[in-house]
């Protein structure tokens, strides 16, 4: 077999810009985090994050990394959470879109996203932050561990509890969900590029045994 050509990239001696271009473009697709949390006066900050995902299960975790402002300031979402803070990370379904990209403008520090844009809230039950009523599941996490790498900011949110739309829910007993059925999107590449998340393939996980069966059934050919 003749390997393709390759060209590597010393990510240390890069600009941030330029690791920026090249990892968001192979790192794909990514979840969002729509995540909201609670200002001074009560007021909720909401904004999207494609630096996300779930690390573990028991307990149920995730991990986001909301970067800093072009002054070099924490955004919104990181002071607003700090040590052992609440907040929900509401998923974004291909519906809600437009409407999520829209909470990610930069608005002035202490401008509440929701009102401005008209985003409907439900109360949270675990935590006190509210989650986008529309969105079809939502995580609601309190933060257990914040990482600091350089200008990388990693938050580590442990997940107390899980909103799921009931069309959504195959088996309740069994706790089948019909992922497709939530319709969601992932980001792709850099600014302004999504994916959705219909086209799904099934690949079976393979056992040892059927692996060494394979294997003997291959050499006796």
């Amino acid at each position: 077999m003749t390997l393709p050509a390759f060209r590597h990239f010393d990510l240390t001696t890069l600009s941030a810009a330029d690791r920026y271009k090249l990892v968001t473009n192979v790192v794909v697709p990514r979840p969002i985090a729509w995540v909201s949390t609670l200002g001074e006066g009560g007021h909720v900050n909401l904004a999207p994050f494609s630096y996300f995902g779930l690390m573990g299960s028991d307990p149920a975790v995730v991990a986001f990394g909301p970067g800093d402002r072009a002054d070099g300031t924490p955004k919104d979402t990181a002071l607003h959470i700090g040590p052992g803070g609440e907040f929900t990370v509401s998923l974004v379904s291909a519906d809600l879109a437009p409407l999520m990209n829209a909470t990610a403008t930069d608005f002035p520090q202490g401008m509440a996203e929701p009102d401005t844009l008209g985003v409907p809230l439900a109360p949270g039950i675990t935590v006190r932050v509210p989650r986008v009523a529309a969105s079809p599941a939502a995580l609601e996490c309190r933060e257990v561990q914040t990482v600091l790498i350089g200008r990388t900011r990693v938050i580590l949110g442990e997940v107390l509890g899980l909103h799921l739309r009931a069309d959504a829910l195959l088996d309740e007993a069994r706790m089948y969900v019909d992922t497709a059925a939530l319709d969601l999107v992932g980001r792709m590449g850099g600014r302004g590029t999504y994916t959705r998340t219909r086209d799904t393939f099934t690949l079976d996980r393979v056992s040892y045994a059927a692996w060494q069966r394979a294997q003997e059934d291959s050499a006796g050919r």
